[in-house]
């Protein structure tokens, strides 16, 4: 593999990051409203599982005494 020089390795990523499409303004804050509302609905999805197997474990404890 041939060794580049720290110049051209400067070059290549200069031209590397040049090719990349970043996203807009709207897309970034579009994508992070999705991003909490997402967190939010599995936050609450798995409080209520976990509230549902505490009550069963509970139960189940219950009828053991």
């Amino acid at each position: 593999m041939a060794k580049t020089t720290p110049i051209e390795f400067i070059r290549q990523v200069r031209a590397e990051t040049a090719k990349v499409v970043w996203p807009s303004r709207r897309e970034t804050i579009m994508t992070g409203v999705m991003v909490v509302i997402m967190t939010t609905v599995l936050a609450l999805f798995f409080l209520a599982v976990d509230s549902f197997f505490n009550a069963v474990v509970g139960q189940l404890l219950k009828l053991a005494q």
